[in-house]
């Protein structure tokens, strides 16, 4: 279906579908709330800091534009704790219990698969940053995915690391749902290439001690590892590895670039040797054009409510958490109603590049053209977002690397075509 008629189809749902047909919408008093439902204690504890740094900006920035419908917005941590055990609950009590919850961001691929459910039946549009290939083809009515699969991301690293002429490699990934979700595609498509994966290990964290499995990893001799494992479980591998036999190239996943990642495995083995060993395939984003300007004043100005807000400035994870609840405020007011349940089928349209639909950057000035009477594109701080039958959005993979000065220097783009030849 072209784009043009799949905005058209869309639309027709939001005014007719059986869901709203004949209902009215529910009247809200009071601020609206968006939820951050991500771990925030665990051990990917990393993800939460994340994703919050993203709703936070955004939320300032749509207050400081006078609001939604005449309703400020703010937005919630809801820990999940990175199990499901705990985040079923978590995701029942934040449902039940949340005044005025119209949206939120969530879950992770560490929940991911036992929450939706439970979420799309509330009626609450979700943006995850689950990367699980279950999800690449969703029917649920209320999710949405602004990043590319877990699984792209094992492509990426697989195509980038055969390219640097290596041909041995080892994948070293932690036993939690989050990392283990990169190693099919990875183990396949390196395989594809023309590589060979000597060892696949998967780790139980927070060990103390790692040496059993680096010996063994040291006897299958590779010339290159991938790896995601919590800070502590990959600090405590590689630094034994180096004392052992001493490091080789290193290629991980997005959260191996997170400041807790950096700062526990930099102290174990050093920044030179961290910089000169690693790099990590994360989602590529441009991080500057207007949308981003406007997206990193927001998270600068931030700072009492996010620690170091600059760590996140060129996350792609947190632009597109900061798009998602932006893209949720301008459906809603394209819908005339903060209540999901009405403004959930326009969210496409928001992003959509309808013929003479007026490009927008920001929350300020989506609401003026709506106000105007104009249909938007919202482009937003992580790039253009094209949300396909599923309403997945994905794209390419940028490889990068570690510079003992703290920034974060590109190496490699991997296109989103070349990375679709070698998905299963």
């Amino acid at each position: 279906m072209g784009l043009s008629l799949a905005i058209a189809a869309v639309l027709v749902l939001a005014a007719c579908g059986s869901s709203t047909q004949g209902a009215k919408p529910k009247t809200y008093t009071g601020t609206l709330t968006f939820a951050s439902f991500n771990p925030f204690t665990g051990p990917d504890a990393s993800f939460g800091p994340e994703m919050a740094a993203g709703c936070i900006p955004a939320a300032n920035t749509i207050n400081q534009a006078g609001g939604v419908l005449g309703h400020q917005v703010q937005c919630i941590a809801v820990d999940t704790r990175g199990d499901p055990a705990d985040a079923v609950p978590a995701a029942q009590k934040m449902i039940a219990s949340t005044e005025n919850l119209v949206g939120m961001n969530g879950p992770s691929s560490d929940e991911a698969l036992a929450t939706v459910p439970i979420i799309d039946r509330a009626h609450l549009p979700m943006f995850a940053d689950s990367g699980q290939a279950a999800f690449d083809k969703s029917t649920y009515k209320y999710f949405y995915r602004l990043t590319p699969p877990d699984d792209a991301a094992g492509v990426a690293m697989a195509i980038y690391a055969y390219n640097k002429g290596y041909r041995r490699g080892a994948a070293v990934f932690g036993n939690d749902l989050s990392s283990q979700g990169n190693v099919p595609n990875l183990l396949t498509a390196f395989a594809k290439l023309g590589g060979q994966i000597v060892i696949n290990q998967t780790l139980t964290l927070d060990q103390s001690s790692y040496r059993t499995e680096v010996t063994a990893l040291v006897a299958a001799s590779p010339d290159v590892i991938f790896t995601e494992a919590d800070p502590q479980t990959d600090a405590a591998y590689l630094s034994q590895l180096q004392q052992l036999h001493g490091l080789i190239p290193v290629i991980g996943t997005q959260p191996t670039v997170q400041p807790p990642w950096i700062k526990a495995v930099g102290g174990a083995v050093g920044r030179d040797a961290l910089s000169k060993n690693f790099a990590a395939a994360q989602p590529f984003s441009t991080s500057q054009g207007p949308a981003w300007d406007v997206y990193n004043k927001a998270l600068l100005a931030a700072g009492s409510e996010v620690p170091q807000p600059d760590q996140w400035s060129q996350d792609p994870y947190t632009e597109t958490d900061y798009d998602a609840i932006i893209i949720m405020a301008l459906a809603m007011l394209e819908a005339k109603t903060p209540d999901p349940s009405f403004y959930n089928a326009l969210i496409p349209a928001v992003v959509g590049n309808a013929t003479g639909a007026t490009e927008v950057h920001s929350f300020k000035e989506g609401m003026d053209a709506i106000a105007a009477g104009k249909k938007i594109n919202y482009v937003g701080a992580g790039g253009p977002i094209a949300f396909d039958e599923y309403q997945n959005s994905t794209g390419a993979f940028e490889l990068i690397g570690y510079s003992t000065n703290g920034s974060n220097p590109q190496l490699a783009v991997v296109s989103a075509e070349d990375i679709a030849k070698l998905r299963r």
